[in-house]
C-alpha cells in the first residue's frame, strides 16, 4: 500500500516543493517513522529527521516540518510488517480483512453517491493510510470509512453532503446484512452518527498531517499503453484498469 511517512498528528499542512524536476509532492500518510531527506527541490532543506523540528525553508519562506518528496512516500517493511493494529493484538489476516472490506464500502458507497472513480480511489488511499499509524481495535472501521468518502469527495472537487454518505453506508448495512432496508430517521441516534463521522474525518486529518494529495497509476496507465500503442487492445486495457484499481 503506497502511504507516506508524516509526524503523526502533526498540525500542519505540507509544502510542496515546486523546484525543476520534481515532479509533483508524493503522497503522504502515516506514522511518525519519516525519513526526512531533504529531497525537495528549490533550495529546500529539512531540519531534522523527519521532516520535524523548526520547518522547511524553501526559496525566502520556512514552511511547516512535514516534507513530502519522492523519497519518503512509503512506509519501511518495519511498519509494514508491524502495524498499530498488530501492537493491539490483532492477528494480520483479521486486519487485512479489514482493510479489503473497508476499501470495498468505499468504492461501494461512490458508486451509488456517483462519484468519480478517482474520489473512490483517493478515499481508499486516505483510508489505508490512517490504518498505518492507528488501530482498528480502537477506531471503527465503518466511521472511518464514512469520513474518507466524505473527505475525498471534497477533496476531488466533487462533494456529497456528509447526510448522504450516511444514508448510503445505512443502506450497505441492510444490504450485507440482507436485512429489509429501512429509512434511516432523523433522531438523536442519526445526529450523534453524524457528529461521530465528522470527528472520524478529522482525526484522519490530524493523523495524515493534513497531507492528503493523492498521485494515482491510472493516467500513468494510458501514457504507458499509447506509448506501446496498446490503447485499442481492450482487453489490456480493461486489466490493466482493474489490476490498478486492485491496488487499493
Amino acid at each position: 500500500m503506497a502511504a507516506a511517512a508524516t509526524a503523526a498528528g502533526a498540525p500542519a499542512v505540507a509544502a510542496a516543493a515546486a523546484g525543476s524536476g520534481a515532479g509533483g509532492a508524493a503522497s503522504a500518510a502515516g506514522s511518525g517513522s519519516g525519513s526526512g531527506s531533504g529531497g525537495g527541490t528549490g533550495g529546500a532543506a529539512s531540519a531534522g529527521p523527519g521532516g520535524s523540528g523548526p520547518g522547511v525553508l524553501i526559496g525566502d519562506r520556512l514552511y511547516s516540518g512535514v516534507l513530502i518528496t519522492l523519497e519518503n512516500c512509503l512506509l519501511p517493511d518495519d511498519k509494514l510488517r508491524f502495524t498499530p493494529s498488530m501492537s493491539s493484538g490483532l492477528d494480520p489476516d483479521t486486519e487485512t480483512g479489514l482493510r479489503v472490506v473497508g476499501c470495498e464500502l468505499i468504492q461501494a458507497a461512490g458508486i451509488l453517491l456517483r462519484l468519480p472513480q478517482v474520489a473512490m480511489a483517493t478515499g481508499q488511499v486516505l483510508f489505508q493510510r490512517f490504518f498505518y499509524t492507528k488501530s482498528f481495535v480502537k477506531h471503527s472501521m465503518e466511521h472511518v470509512s464514512m469520513a474518507c468518502v466524505h473527505l475525498a469527495s471534497k477533496i476531488e472537487e466533487a462533494p456529497r453532503r456528509i447526510r448522504d454518505v450516511i444514508n448510503v453506508f445505512h443502506r450497505l448495512r441492510h444490504l450485507r446484512e440482507k436485512k429489509k432496508p429501512v429509512p434511516l430517521l432523523l433522531d438523536q441516534d442519526y445526529v450523534n452518527l453524524k457528529n461521530q463521522i465528522i470527528k472520524a474525518e478529522r482525526r484522519v486529518l490530524k493523523e495524515l498531517g493534513f497531507c492528503v494529495h493523492v498521485k494515482h497509476p491510472h493516467k500513468i496507465i494510458v501514457m504507458y499503453l499509447q506509448v506501446l500503442e496498446c490503447e485499442r487492445n481492450q482487453h489490456l486495457v480493461q486489466t490493466s484498469w482493474v489490476a490498478s484499481e486492485d491496488s487499493f
